[in-house]
């Protein structure tokens, strides 16, 4: 057994080989996305919280579920350096952020900013849809009922909105 793989993940075959299966993309996504230096971190945070999730032992696609924790993670990370939350301990203010750490907070900032301008700019239902999806996180199928469009329009909204999301993000670089 692996010692980075949590004993509980492995009795849990699904997200278990979810895990052995996106742990090196991930972890290359989050290197690009947040530096790589808090890439080891954030990997270790997204499988906490899939362990954590009560839909942990459901899940249709664990491979995408880890994803979005990923792409989550990222974007609570840009909503507190937006926010401009920093904490230093009165005794340890010489470890305040460096520049480095400074720039890939600005970085994510704009990377959030760029993400919520093109859900802005989506067209109402394609919007509608892509929030449903990914915010309140209902299936396809739970959408096309809630909203009385078929599956496959569902999924056309959602092509729509990822590559509106993906050209917007790749222009933000």
């Amino acid at each position: 057994m692996s010692p980075s793989i949590p004993r509980r993940m492995i009795a849990d075959e699904p997200l278990g080989q979810a895990f052995r299966e996106e742990r090196s993309s991930l972890m290359h996504f989050l290197r690009r996305q947040a530096g790589p230096d808090a890439a080891p971190d954030l990997l270790q945070e997204v499988f906490a919280r899939a362990l954590r999730s009560p839909e942990a032992g459901r899940l249709a696609n664990p491979g995408a579920f880890l994803r979005r924790i990923a792409g989550n993670l990222l974007i609570d990370r840009a909503r507190r350096a937006k926010a401009g939350v920093v904490i230093v301990p009165l005794d340890d203010a010489r470890d305040a952020p460096c520049a480095a750490e400074q720039g890939l907070a600005l970085e994510a900032a704009q990377l959030l900013a760029s993400y919520e301008n093109a859900v802005r700019q989506m067209p109402a239902k394609t919007r509608q849809v892509f929030l449903m999806q990914r915010v309140d996180g209902h299936t396809y199928r739970e959408i096309h009922e809630r909203l009385g469009i078929s599956v496959a329009t569902v999924e056309y909204h959602m092509m729509k909105a990822l590559s509106a999301l993906a050209k917007a993000l790749e222009s933000s670089r």
